[in-house]
């Protein structure tokens, strides 16, 4: 991909607000629109005090601090490389795949370049850079940038996400993700097809092994691109109550590991069920894509090695 400053080299676009008014309606203003509608969304997580500057603006109750803190930093942390990279984790190969697009077109990465935040302001500016430069050259460059960044950074974690996000039961972040996912889905549907599955699935470590101990079978789990699940601490919990184990509080492998130790039939027995749940989630979300197709592969493989195990 060639790079391209997202000035397009015609001078800074700036961010334009939506007229409110009884004034006319041009595509100009829908685009603004569209971008700011974008960024509100990636602020929600950011931080309590961004998720209430933006929530009213996007018809949301108040976020609590305590209820942002255990959505955002607790169960769903909203950096792309928990959910693409090999580790599971902030950081590592996940993050410094993000760092590289964003050098990749002219930019210097940000401290968290694969945050939400980060990921949609960027996808909003690239598309007002595309809609405000005259040469057609340098509007097709940053439109493929765009969509570039959709497919291989946006797409592939999202929609999982924001279904994680749901499992978490707050009314108001349902809500958002609820928004988030229909913007998604229409960027979408507005972009042209991805030519080829995105990197990080390419590059994937892999699912779910027939011949996996207990060990092995903590850390598959807890690492979505692997396993095709997102398991929160959250859902973790749920779990363990579902079993008819205790849940000591801690990180999640140990956490898992100790009701492995309890009831290894009942545990494995409820996530087979949970990979199963995100298998069939994954199907259903976006028929006759490859990459949903993928993750639901993935699960699936999960799903079967857990019931081989039991």
């Amino acid at each position: 991909m060639t790079a391209t400053p997202v000035d397009g080299g015609d001078g800074p676009v700036t961010g334009r607000a939506v007229d409110g008014g009884d004034g006319p309606v041009t595509t100009s203003t829908v685009a603004a629109g569209r971008w700011e509608l974008l960024r509100a969304l990636g602020a929600v997580p950011d931080s309590p005090a961004a998720a209430r500057c933006v929530g009213s603006a996007l018809g949301l109750e108040p976020v609590s601090g305590a209820e942002h803190t255990d959505a955002f930093v607790l169960n769903c942390p909203p950096y792309a490389a928990i959910y693409l990279g090999p580790e599971g984790a902030i950081g590592g190969e996940g993050a410094d795949r993000v760092a590289g697009f964003w050098r990749a077109i002219g930019i210097t990465p940000p401290a968290e370049p694969d945050h939400l935040a980060a990921l949609l302001g960027l996808y909003a500016r690239l598309g007002e850079a595309t809609g405000g430069v005259r040469r057609p050259a340098t509007a097709a460059a940053l439109a493929q940038s765009q969509a570039v960044l959709f497919w291989e950074h946006l797409w592939p974690w999202l929609p999982a996400y924001l279904d994680a996000v749901t499992d978490l039961q707050v009314p108001s972040l349902t809500r958002w993700a609820d928004l988030a996912r229909r913007a998604l889905v229409a960027e979408f549907s507005a972009l042209p097809p991805s030519p080829r599955r995105p990197l990080a699935l390419r590059a994937a470590p892999p699912g779910a092994q027939p011949s996996a101990g207990p060990g092995d079978l903590t850390e598959l789990v807890t690492i979505p691109v692997r396993s095709g699940l997102i398991l929160t601490r959250r859902r973790l919990a749920e779990g363990a109550a579902r079993a008819g184990v205790g849940f000591r509080i801690g990180e999640r492998r140990f956490a898992l590991r100790a009701m492995l130790e309890q009831d290894p039939r009942a545990t494995l027995s409820w996530l087979a069920a949970e990979a199963g749940r995100w298998q069939q989630r994954h199907h259903d979300r976006a028929p006759g894509d490859e990459v949903t197709a993928w993750w639901a592969a993935r699960a699936a493989r999960t799903a079967q090695a857990l019931r081989d195990y039991e």
